[in-house]
Formats: C-alpha cells, sequence, structure tokens
C-alpha cells in the first residue's frame, strides 16, 4: 500500500466531512432558533498499533508520521444566541441556556412523543391549539398537556410561562431543562429528539420567558465562511498530493521501471 496516497485520502474525506458541517451552518445562519454544529477530526493511530499486531515487522519511520486522520464525534453548541424583538405576541424566547420548548411530535408510526425546540415562533392554530409556525406541532403546558386557547382574545404569556387570554390565566408552558444537552438529537425543523431516560429531563428552575421576541441563529457567518474556505483548501491540498504521488507511481512504474 502506498502509505502517502492513504494519508492523503483520509485528508481528502475528513475535511470534505468538516465542509458539509460548515457549509450547513451557514446555510442555517438566519434559521431562528438554531444552533451551530462543530465538527472534529481525530489522529488515527497507525496500523500497527491500532489493530494491536505486535508480529508485524517494525516501521518505525512510517509509525512517526501516523495512521492519517478520521472524522471525530459532531456535537452542537447550545450556548445562547442574541435576541431579536418582533412584538409578535406568539413568539417567545427562553432566557436561559439548556432549557427547551416541549412539542408533541408523531413518531414513524403516528404516536404522539415529546422532542424539544429553541425555537419560540409559535401560532394559533384554528382549533386554538398553540403550535410550532414549523411544522405546526402542537406546544405542551405543564404536565405534558397540548395547550388550547380560546380562539380569539388578546394573549399575554407572563415570565414565568403563565398564559393570559384577555387577563385570564388559561395555561401555563412546559419549560424543560435537560442533564446532558450533548444527547440531543437533532431531528429537524428546529426540533431535538431526547434519549429513552426517564431523568433525562429536569425542571428548568428560574427561566424568564421573554414575549414578542425570538432567539437568532447562533452561527457567526463570517467565521464559519473562514472555517469552509479552510476546509476546502485543504481538502484541495490533499486530493493535489494524491495527484502528485500517483504521477510519481506512474514514473517509477513506466521510466524506472524500464532500467
Amino acid at each position: 500500500m502506498n502509505y502517502g496516497l492513504y494519508l492523503s485520502a483520509s485528508g481528502v474525506l475528513s475535511n470534505t466531512y468538516r465542509q458539509d458541517v460548515f457549509a450547513n451552518n451557514l446555510a442555517n445562519a438566519q434559521t431562528v432558533g438554531f444552533k451551530v454544529d462543530v465538527p472534529s477530526i481525530k489522529q488515527r493511530d497507525p496500523e500497527s498499533l491500532e489493530d494491536n499486531l505486535g508480529y508485524m515487522v517494525s516501521k518505525d519511520m512510517l509509525d512517526r508520521l501516523g495512521g492519517g486522520v478520521l472524522a471525530g464525534q459532531q456535537w452542537t453548541d447550545h450556548d445562547r444566541a442574541q435576541f431579536k424583538q418582533t412584538d409578535n405576541p406568539f413568539d417567545l424566547a427562553l432566557d436561559q441556556e439548556q432549557t427547551y420548548f416541549a412539542v408533541q411530535v408523531p413518531d414513524r408510526n403516528g404516536n404522539p412523543q415529546i422532542e424539544l425546540t429553541r425555537d419560540g415562533r409559535f401560532t394559533r392554530d384554528s382549533q386554538g391549539f398553540l403550535a410550532t409556525v414549523t411544522g405546526g406541532h402542537k406546544v405542551l403546558g405543564v404536565g405534558d398537556q397540548p395547550i388550547q386557547l380560546p380562539v380569539s382574545g388578546d394573549v399575554v404569556v407572563q415570565n414565568d410561562g403563565r398564559i393570559l387570554v384577555d387577563g385570564e390565566e388559561v395555561a401555563q408552558l412546559q419549560v424543560t431543562g435537560v442533564t446532558n444537552p450533548a444527547q440531543l438529537v437533532k431531528r429537524g425543523q428546529n426540533l431535538y429528539g431526547m434519549p429513552q431516560d426517564d431523568n433525562f429531563r429536569k425542571a428548568a428552575g428560574r427561566t424568564a420567558i421573554l414575549q414578542g421576541f425570538t432567539e437568532q441563529s447562533s452561527v457567526d457567518p463570517i467565521k464559519t465562511l473562514m472555517q469552509l474556505t479552510e476546509a476546502t483548501k485543504t481538502a484541495n491540498g490533499n486530493a493535489n498530493m494524491i495527484k502528485y504521488q500517483d504521477q510519481l507511481i506512474d514514473r517509477a512504474v513506466n521510466t524506472l521501471g524500464r532500467v
């Protein structure tokens, strides 16, 4: 096996993966409530160490080069982003990090399940249920019950989540904290799936809900564009190294081989 070809190929694959993540972040720079994804790459051990092949002949010079790189674990940065004032009474934002609105979403079999979101753009549907703008999923109140409002009336949401319609309290939003945000799984439509663990959800504590505001995307467009450019250049550089090594092999076979 040509060691240089393998190392360059691993560089192309790893940086193509980074390109995909950065491009997705950049595409969601204006998506309300979007949390930036952070890719990572890790060093791969040389073959003799990775496979624990003690019987292999020592290749100290090659082992010092390492085994290339691999795509590592991708994680989501759940830090709070900036707020934007909209003055829409159905737009809500959570002031505390690592807290989420709970919504009811059908699973693959059509059964209701609970997922979480930081996207507080809600609306009142035709039946009076408080629902997400994206997907029309019902927003849950205390006790994980869908919140149904009168079909008309002025809506006021207090900082503690109590919902008043024409001055009368009708429901209270369920704000959920989590024990480990790293275990949340992005589902699309700004929703997060949770692990099957009854202890994963916890009380949110003192969380202020801001009415008439939305939380913006946590993507920094300029930083992300620079990251995307760097990953693209690195992938192209590794691709060029593959081309150069292929040319060297061609010369070794077709030119030096004639001597």
